[in-house]
């Protein structure tokens, strides 16, 4: 297909999804913090996790460091501890008290509106990054997940091996106004559909 083909193409389907799950008050990992730190910090815990676990972790985490100072200053056991339940728990213990060290360091506590001054932080990549420069800053941003980049692939918008790939090709030909409305709703629509083919994904869209 051609670019104006895939513009085309990637509007219709995503008026689908929009029609479907635009409405869904499920909940997840980057929803409903109150502190944009807590935003990046649950982000970052949820890469290669599941929402429904990351979310009862990044609360009890956030009863018990309340303040980004508090986290900055928090012990690697006692995080680890929390985070016990998350993938990857080792690492992002790490990640998750560096990168509040960061933030008060060298951002005055605050979450940077830049993606490559974001992706410096430990356990930033650019998934998390645009993810929040989209949700704390209303920036756009593709947020390339592992929905965003099954789904991407098996309708053909584009062709790759990386969630980078995917999302410097989707913008390639997806207007700015869809970029930060993506993720969610592929998010939704990828949960829904455990084994992914297109025609389980398109299936899916048609139910009433």
């Amino acid at each position: 297909m051609d670019v104006a083909s895939k513009k085309k193409y990637f509007i219709k389907i995503f008026k689908l999804a929009e029609s479907k799950y635009s409405s869904s008050i499920k909940r997840l990992a980057s929803d409903d913090w109150d502190e944009d730190w807590q935003i990046l910090i649950a982000t970052m815990l949820s890469a290669q996790t599941r929402d429904e676990t990351t979310i009862p972790v990044a609360e009890n985490l956030f009863k018990k460091y309340s303040t980004i100072k508090k986290l900055s200053n928090a012990k690697f056991v006692d995080v680890l501890n929390v985070i016990s339940r998350v993938n990857f728990k080792y690492t992002k213990a790490k990640h998750v008290i560096a990168s509040a060290k960061l933030l008060i360091d060298n951002y005055g506590s605050k979450v940077p509106s830049d993606i490559d001054e974001l992706i410096t932080l430990p356990g930033v990549g650019r998934k998390t990054a645009n993810l929040v420069i989209s949700k704390v800053h209303g920036k756009d941003g593709i947020c390339v997940d592992t929905h965003v980049h099954a789904i991407s692939n098996l309708l053909g918008f584009v062709k790759s091996n990386t969630p980078t790939q995917t999302e410097m090709q989707l913008k390639e030909f997806i207007p700015r106004e869809y970029w930060s409305k993506i993720n969610r709703l592929f998010v939704l629509w990828g949960q829904d559909v455990p084994r992914k083919t297109k025609e389980k994904l398109l299936d899916k869209l048609m139910e009433k």
